[in-house]
């Protein structure tokens, strides 16, 4: 029986109680006219590589809430493999979510991939198949523009370089306001970067579009690269908990992270599998998964090669002072401050990684 047959019968129930039952004939009315629960809408833009999948994986399994559209970037790989990797890891899904190509390379830079890290075709060079069907065919600046003017109280999660935000926020700057969250996997607040000593490469590769994110006004989440580090990385015992799990989704997960987990070695010396965009997803999914944040005005270096991409955090409020103004005057006379994640519970991420591969 369907919902809405359902509730006019239970209507009719209460309508032939006597009278001296109107106050439950009421209340019964009152009770069945209650609306299902609407899942929260998310817009996901990727640069799909290895651990991209695995955060697509996370989104389109969770229960709690639809992914209305996915728009792809250059980043990690070009955007054509992006794309391809993106459908084809929403059919090992069972999904069907619409997937927009995005801009070919960064606003005023060359396109700098990471196949050092996730190799060549972004997911570990196994040769998956091709996926069974194509991108829309619209381009996925105007599918942004178009999915957060239809979507109220959307949820943005970008994985990526920044590009595709930013040219849609070029041309609607209106949008911001219109999003609720913005949780940006990104940066590294305060600390080294991962592919150069003061960057985080979403950032890195695309620094002008990053900046125009940060002073937009889109309330910006920062999850940082630190945050996938030390106890957030999978262990041995984790990878094999993960493949103890037999599932299609588990092997996937793991298999296609190979090239990143002996790249993620040669950087750091650490054994195991780091995750940066899981992570974003499991804070986007579940924000309490958060165990210390700050809210600070965020800004990004765009002109020095040494510090290129640089993500700084006026983490001591030192911004207004005399000595700093001039410097800070943009990210200031924007006024929007971003929130910046220093820890997690590494076990709750974990937790719901593991509850999406099952």
């Amino acid at each position: 029986m369907s919902f809405e047959i359902r509730k006019q019968f239970l209507r009719r129930q209460a309508a032939s109680l006597p009278k001296c039952h109107a106050n439950f004939r009421a209340a019964s009315a009152i009770q069945f006219v209650i609306l299902p629960r609407v899942k929260r809408p998310f817009l996901i833009d990727t640069d799909t590589a290895s651990d991209d999948a695995v955060a697509l994986i996370m989104a389109l399994r969770s229960p709690q809430i639809q992914v209305v559209a996915i728009t792809t970037v250059a980043g990690n790989v070009d955007v054509h493999q992006a794309t391809r990797n993106a459908l084809y890891t929403a059919e090992l899904c069972d999904s069907n979510v619409p997937v927009f190509a995005g801009a070919e390379q960064p606003l005023r830079r060359a396109h700098a991939n990471a196949s050092w890290f996730h190799g060549r075709d972004g997911l570990g060079d196994h040769g998956y198949p091709p996926p069974r069907r194509a991108p829309e065919k619209q381009s996925a600046v105007d599918a942004i523009i178009d999915t957060v003017e239809s979507n109220h109280g959307l949820e943005m999660v970008t994985l990526a370089p920044l590009t595709n935000i930013a040219l849609a926020l070029q041309k609607k700057p209106a949008i911001a306001r219109k999003v609720s969250r913005c949780v940006v996997m990104g940066g590294a607040p305060c600390c080294e970067g991962n592919v150069t000593p003061a960057a985080e490469y979403n950032i890195w590769c695309d620094p002008e579009a990053a900046r125009i994110v940060m002073r937009s006004g889109l309330p910006i989440e920062l999850v940082g690269w630190h945050l996938c580090r030390g106890e957030a990385v999978l262990n041995p015992s984790d990878i094999q908990q993960v493949l103890s799990f037999a599932t299609a989704l588990a092997r996937f997960a793991i298999e296609c992270n190979s090239h990143a987990q002996a790249a993620f070695f040669k950087q750091s010396g650490e054994h195991g599998i780091s995750l940066p965009d899981p992570v974003a997803m499991a804070v986007a999914l579940d924000p309490s998964i958060v165990t210390s944040q700050s809210q600070h005005f965020v800004d990004v270096e765009t002109d020095s090669e040494l510090t290129r991409g640089m993500t700084v955090v006026d983490r001591l409020n030192v911004g207004h002072d005399q000595r700093n103004r001039d410097v800070w005057a943009a990210p200031l006379a924007a006024g929007h401050k971003a929130k910046v994640f220093w820890t997690i519970d590494n076990a709750r991420w974990k937790q719901a990684l593991y509850a999406a591969l099952r």
